[in-house]
């Protein structure tokens, strides 16, 4: 099928970016990696009147990390850099693990995680590492530069907070406190290299035996990445025996809001999250107690 006919932009500067996105309207579509508003193009699902490309923007695919401020990942770091940094392979697995089971070694060679997070599909492998880690993302526009928590990001199945002529310049994430881990865990219901069926994020921070603190975010089962409140209330405070994390998994499939569709039922997505959860707590327990 053949691509429809556009206007390309390739602007040098983010200002340059932004004044474009201003000019050119609801028609313009910003674009990263190109590997999913090249799909829905291809598909006709979208018909831009333009593209602004950012890959042309100087500084823009940096990723930076160091003790005291954590870890920036520039909105056209491409995902196959991302997963390879040494530093985040060290300091933060889950998101390494996220980045990694994402579609093949092409995508990933042109893939963004600024792209991920702003197609807003509840699917989003990069997403539930970076809600349970504290991540903000910082959105740039004519006026001026916003950092808004990633929790509070997506607002629907394809929709964001962003304001029209805003761009995600970056995403930044905490540096993992002492005595913690992260860990993301997901299952294709076809085959490796298809969308998540069913993804499970959960950081957790222990003093001694005790869970302080935990976070469980559930992909592809709700229209958006879903925070498992419920289950992480069940969890804090408390030591994770086998029992509890049993009743953790069992939580948080209650709390999950699956739809049965092409990839899997609701049925068994619900089957799989309490599978997922409880994988995922025992690997960032473990991960916790070792730091």
């Amino acid at each position: 099928m053949r691509l429809p006919k556009f206007e390309y932009f390739a602007p040098k500067t983010l200002e340059a970016a932004l004044s474009l996105v201003a000019e050119q309207g609801s028609a313009a579509h910003v674009m990263a990696g190109g590997t999913d508003i090249m799909v829905k193009m291809i598909h006709a699902r979208l018909k831009p009147a333009s593209i602004i490309a950012l890959n042309g923007i100087d500084g823009l695919d940096a990723i930076r990390f160091n003790s005291e401020d954590g870890l920036t990942i520039g909105a056209t770091a491409r995902l196959v850099d991302v997963a390879s940094h040494p530093d985040i392979v060290k300091h933060y697995p889950a998101l390494t693990a996220a980045v990694l089971s994402m579609a093949n070694v092409e995508v990933r060679n042109m893939g963004t995680v600024a792209g991920n997070l702003c197609n807003a599909a509840p699917s989003a492998d990069s997403a539930p590492p970076l809600m349970v880690m504290g991540a903000e993302v910082t959105l740039a526009g004519l006026k001026g530069e916003r950092r808004i928590p990633l929790n509070d990001f997506f607002s629907g199945p394809g929709l964001t907070v962003m304001d029209r002529g805003e761009i995600m310049t970056s995403i930044h994430v905490p540096p993992p406190a002492a005595r913690s881990g992260a860990s993301y865990q997901r299952i294709s219901g076809r085959c490796g290299v298809d969308i998540a069926a069913v993804g499970v994020g959960v950081m957790a921070r222990f003093d001694g035996e005790v869970c302080q603190d935990v976070r469980v975010v559930l992909a592809a089962v709700a229209p958006v990445p879903l925070r498992a409140k419920e289950t992480e209330s069940l969890l804090r405070g408390k030591i994770w025996t086998s029992e509890l994390i049993e009743q953790g998994g069992d939580q948080a499939a209650e709390e999950a809001k699956p739809i049965s569709d092409v990839r899997a039922s609701a049925e068994w997505r619900k089957k799989m999250v309490a599978v997922l959860t409880r994988r995922t707590l025992v690997e960032a327990r473990e991960r916790a107690l070792k730091g």
